[in-house]
């Protein structure tokens, strides 16, 4: 999965760290991302830019990775404005990881720039990874928000959908954590709500780290509970479908945790 970037490895305790002429600098406007991808993905570094202002995100295998905090930075010699979902298929795997975690923390701290509470600016604090408010004292953290992806299998069969609205390939049911909700809960919530179906024996599997979405992934399979007739949710799904194993069309693409679940049922991995 994208998060697999071993022996290279993300740091991403906060520090108040000095940008040098050889950081790393992600500058995103507007849904893209500054980069070039002729030969693989390369970020401009602090020498590229002509940029006042930047904030420490992490270190990537050694290198300290900044966030330019401007907003549109001006481009420079063999760069370019690229969609952020250059990051799926972008190599080396570990500077695109950074990209999606640097992304992350960008839409972060885009919504956070002044007080929920009071209206004030927020301040970045020096010790820790937050944004407070100097006025009424509000506390901002990173927003996380937990996601579960279920494989619902029949015997020999998996239940797969399609996303309305969209023309990707096949997927599995998959939702947001309600307030107040176990992972379980929403594990047999989402099923029934996209599907109809009930589900009971849900084993955890793997979880993932999604900046796309700001999203923290529990992948888990759960057997048929019952009936296997299908209601599917027309406004959340265009198609709902049970595959058996030997007709599942997937290739690995080392990416997604929905992706591995697949490969994973059909024995690919």
């Amino acid at each position: 999965m994208i998060q697999d970037i071993f022996p290279d490895r993300l740091r991403n305790e906060y520090a108040p760290k000095a940008i040098t002429d050889e950081s790393i600098v992600f500058c995103f406007n507007d849904g893209k991302v500054l980069c070039k991808t002729t030969n693989g993905i390369v970020f401009p570094l602090r020498k590229n830019l002509d940029c006042s202002e930047y904030r420490y995100l992490f270190n990537l295998s050694g290198t300290d990775c900044f966030l330019a905090a401007q907003g549109s930075v001006p481009l420079t010699s063999g760069f370019s404005y690229e969609n952020t979902g250059v990051f799926r298929d972008a190599a080396p795997r570990r500077l695109a990881f950074a990209g999606v975690t640097a992304l992350h923390l960008n839409n972060w701290y885009t919504v956070n720039r002044l007080c929920g509470r009071c209206g004030h600016p927020m301040t970045h604090d020096r010790k820790e990874r937050m944004v407070k408010c100097l006025s009424c004292g509000n506390q901002v953290y990173p927003q996380i928000a937990p996601v579960v992806i279920v494989g619902v299998t029949d015997g020999s069969r998996l239940l797969m959908t399609r996303y309305a609205g969209r023309h990707r390939m096949y997927a599995l049911v998959a939702g947001f954590i309600e307030i107040g909700e176990t992972v379980e809960e929403a594990v047999k919530r989402e099923v029934m709500e996209e599907t109809g179906v009930k589900v009971n024996n849900i084993r955890y599997y793997k979880s993932q780290p999604w900046g796309f979405s700001q999203s923290l992934l529990f992948g888990f399979y759960a057997d048929l509970d019952g009936t296997a007739d299908l209601t599917v949710d027309q406004v959340e799904l265009s198609e709902a479908v049970w595959v058996e194993k030997e007709d599942i069309d997937v290739t690995l693409d080392n990416l997604s945790l929905t992706n591995e679940m697949i490969c994973h049922f059909k024995g690919l991995i």
